[in-house]
C-alpha cells in the first residue's frame, strides 16, 4: 500500500536537490561565520550569498534578511520585541482570532505584562474586515498583526488594504507569510509590510530554519541575547547548513514554478470536489471559496466525526489533517472554526485539512478521493 500525503500546510518533504546541497554543505562549509580565518570567511561568503538570493525573493535588501530558527521566532521577535521597544509610544496590539498560536500565544504573554490586545473577528467564510482594523486603530496603537494566509482554511487576508491604510498611521506592520511564502509573490516594500515571518520547512527546505523581513526604516532590538552574529540582530552561530538549504528551496521558486504549482492544486481540488459530487457525498467548504491559498481545502462532511475519519484514513496510508499541526495531539478545537461559526457548532468536530505539495500527483488524488468516498459511506453505514 503506498502511502498518500497530503498534510502539506503541517510541514513538506525536502527536496532531493535540497538534501544534496545540505550534505555538501556539511562537509564542505563548516567553518563559523564570525571566524575571521579563511574557513570562516568562506562559510560568511556563502551566508551573504544565500541572503542576497532570500532578498531577490521579496524584491528587498540583502540587510533586511535576519537568519532565525523559523516562523516562531520570527513572529516571537516582531511582536515581543516591537511591543516592549515601543510602550512608551503606546500598549495597544492589533491582531485577528485566526492567528497562528506563535502570533495568539504572543499576544497572550504581552497581555499578561499589561499591554492591550484587540483581536479582530472574521465571518462565516473565515474573511477579516479593512474596516474592523481601521476601527480599532487608535493613538496609542503601536503593532498590527495580520497573517498572510491562514494555514488552516487557506483564506489570504487583505494584506495590501491593511497595509495602505498604516501608511498614515505609525503603527508597525506585521504578517506571518508563513503559509503564503511558497506559493504567492509577495513584495514587502509594496504592501507596506515592516516585518515578515518565514519557515523553511514549508517550502521543501528543513526544519529549524527561516528569516524575519525587517525593513531597514524601522529599527528593532533582538529577541536572543549573546554574541553579535546577524549585525547584532540575532545572537547564536549562524546554521550555515540549514540556511543553505533554505536557499536552494527559494531559488526552486520562481515565479513560473508558483504559477505552475497554483494551476496544479486548483485541478485537484477539481478532482477532489467532482468526485464527491459525483458519489453524492455531502460536504461543504470552509473558508472563502476564492481568496485562498490553492494547497489548501478545508472540508466539512456534516455528520461524520473528523477524529474518527482520519483514523480510518490513516489506517489506509492516506495522512490529512483536522487543523494547525501545532495543536496536534489534543483534545482542542480549531480555533479558526470557532470563530467562523461560533464554539458550539458541529462543523468544528466534522471538519479536515487537505493540502497539497511535493510528491503529489493526479494518480494519488484520484486513489485518495476514492478512498476518502469509500471510507465516508462504511461510516454513513
Amino acid at each position: 500500500m503506498e502511502s498518500i500525503y497530503l498534510d502539506h500546510a503541517a510541514t513538506t518533504p525536502i527536496h532531493p536537490t535540497v538534501i544534496d546541497l545540505m550534505t555538501s554543505e556539511m562537509t564542505q562549509t563548516f567553518g563559523n561565520p564570525s571566524s575571521i580565518h579563511t574557513f570562516g570567511r568562506q562559510a560568511h561568503r556563502k551566508l551573504e550569498d544565500i541572503r542576497q538570493v532570500i532578498a531577490a525573493s521579496l524584491e528587498v535588501k540583502p540587510h533586511e534578511i535576519i537568519f532565525n530558527s523559523g516562523g516562531t521566532e520570527g513572529d516571537n521577535t516582531a511582536i515581543i520585541e516591537t511591543a516592549l521597544s515601543r510602550q512608551s509610544q503606546g500598549k495597544h496590539l492589533i491582531t485577528t482570532v485566526i492567528e497562528h498560536p506563535a502570533v495568539l500565544e504572543t499576544m497572550k504573554y504581552l497581555d499578561g505584562l499589561g499591554f492591550d490586545i484587540t483581536y479582530l473577528p472574521v465571518d462565516k467564510k473565515g474573511m477579516l474586515s479593512v474596516a474592523a482594523v481601521k476601527d480599532a486603530l487608535r493613538e496609542d496603537t503601536i503593532l498590527v498583526s495580520v497573517m498572510y494566509g491562514n494555514n488552516e482554511i487557506g483564506n489570504l487576508m487583505p494584506i495590501k488594504e491593511i497595509g495602505e491604510l498604516l501608511k498614515t498611521h505609525p503603527a508597525i506592520f506585521h504578517t506571518d507569510a508563513v503559509q503564503a511564502y511558497g506559493s504567492e509573490r509577495i513584495l514587502p516594500h509594496g504592501l507596506g509590510i515592516d516585518l515578515l515571518s518565514i519557515s523553511a520547512h514549508k517550502i521543501n527546505g528543513p526544519k529549524g530554519v527561516g528569516f524575519l523581513y525587517k525593513n531597514d526604516e524601522i529599527s528593532l532590538p533582538s529577541l536572543l541575547h549573546g554574541g553579535e552574529q546577524e549585525e547584532k540582530r540575532r545572537a547564536g552561530t549562524e546554521n550555515l547548513t540549514g540556511i543553505a538549504g533554505m536557499g536552494r528551496a527559494v531559488e526552486m521558486l520562481t515565479t513560473n514554478e508558483k504559477e505552475r504549482r497554483h494551476e496544479k492544486y486548483i485541478n485537484y481540488q477539481k478532482i477532489i470536489l467532482t468526485q464527491l459530487d459525483e458519489a453524492k457525498i455531502r460536504y461543504q467548504i470552509n473558508g472563502h471559496p476564492e481568496k485562498k491559498l490553492a494547497h489548501i481545502l478545508n472540508l466539512r462532511f456534516p455528520d461524520i466525526a473528523s477524529d474518527l475519519l482520519l483514523m480510518h484514513l490513516d489506517l489506509q496510508g492516506v495522512a490529512i489533517s483536522t487543523g494547525s499541526a501545532c495543536t496536534a495531539g489534543t483534545v482542542e478545537p480549531s480555533h479558526v472554526l470557532e470563530a467562523m461559526y461560533g464554539k458550539n457548532h458541529s462543523a468544528i468536530k466534522e471538519s479536515v485539512r487537505i493540502s497539497f505539495g511535493l510528491g503529489n500527483d493526479d494518480d494519488q488524488i484520484y486513489r485518495f478521493v476514492t478512498i476518502l468516498i469509500n471510507t465516508i459511506q462504511k461510516m454513513q453505514a
